[in-house]
């Protein structure tokens, strides 16, 4: 068995980040976000977590806060999600064209990906090990099998093996569904403030136990493939007036975008024309 993930820095070749999350299912990327960006980060999310309670049941940890809708709550994630590692990654991995037939036209299709969930997780001391799953369970999806997700989870605080660090399996991607995950399998990840781990949603994976006596905080963003269903409802989640902060290549991330051939389209148009229109009605067609 590997000794825990590889670590790489911000300027890695993209081929090798790719090759190694084939192989290993996730990689560390050491200083991913900025001390500024970060700074910031807490500034715009402290507020939010200080008045969250603690969950209620086992599997989200009744030790543990979660705060999400996180688009909604700053404009400052665009250097995250848009990471040459990690949204480089994620497109290679999963925006692979599809072949089909229309009529008598054989046709490649390449679909889009889109932001799922988003959310920050504190982990506070007293709270035992996450249960091992793996994430792109939540479309019923069979393993090994194509990747569907590629998520990142950023320190925002330092991840140590007694304070909660994300535990992952390497590897456990090639697994197939009826081989159960042990936590002696399972390494913790360790890794200062401001680097990111990056792992494919078919890694089974689960928050550590905090033994320490400060909270563990991280901030995870999941890319799924367009046409799935996201975890968390952005439309619900990120009002049109936030979404309007963001660059266009974040707003189309966060679902104002038509996946090949055809799925999410807005009165037959690219739904990111409702972005560009004023006040859309719905049922009326957009003139922009």
């Amino acid at each position: 068995m590997m000794a825990g993930l590889i670590r790489v820095t911000p300027d890695a070749d993209l081929d090798e980040v790719v090759e190694i999350l084939e192989r290993d299912g996730g990689v560390i990327v050491e200083n991913l976000v900025d001390e500024a960006t970060l700074a910031a980060l807490w500034s715009d999310f402290q507020p939010a977590l200080d008045a969250c309670p603690y969950g209620e049941d086992w599997y989200n940890g009744k030790r543990t806060r979660r705060v999400s809708s996180l688009f909604a709550r700053t404009a400052h994630l665009t250097p995250v999600v848009t990471h040459p590692l990690y949204l480089g990654a994620a497109r290679r991995i999963m925006q692979q064209p599809v072949p089909m037939w229309i009529g008598k036209s054989r046709v490649e299709m390449t679909p889009t990906i889109q932001i799922s969930g988003t959310q920050l997780i504190e982990i506070h001391s007293g709270q035992g090990k996450q249960p091992l799953h793996r994430d792109d369970a939540l479309h019923l999806r069979r393993h090994p099998g194509p990747t569907s997700r590629v998520q990142l989870m950023v320190a925002m605080s330092e991840f140590t093996a007694a304070n909660g660090g994300t535990l992952v399996i390497p590897g456990s991607h090639h697994w197939d569904d009826e081989r159960a995950p042990e936590q002696s399998e399972a390494y913790p990840t360790e890794m200062p403030a401001g680097s990111g781990l990056i792992w494919l949603g078919g890694v089974y994976h689960g928050g550590g136990r905090n033994t320490t006596d400060t909270p563990r905080t991280g901030m995870t963003i999941a890319l799924d493939l367009g046409n799935l269903r996201q975890e968390e409802n952005q439309y619900l989640a990120v009002p049109r007036e936030a979404v309007l902060a963001y660059p266009e290549e974040v707003r189309r991330l966060l679902g104002y975008d038509r996946c090949p051939p055809g799925l999410g389209w807005y009165e037959m148009e690219d739904p990111y024309v409702v972005l560009e229109a004023d006040a859309p009605t719905p049922g009326v067609p957009l003139t922009v």
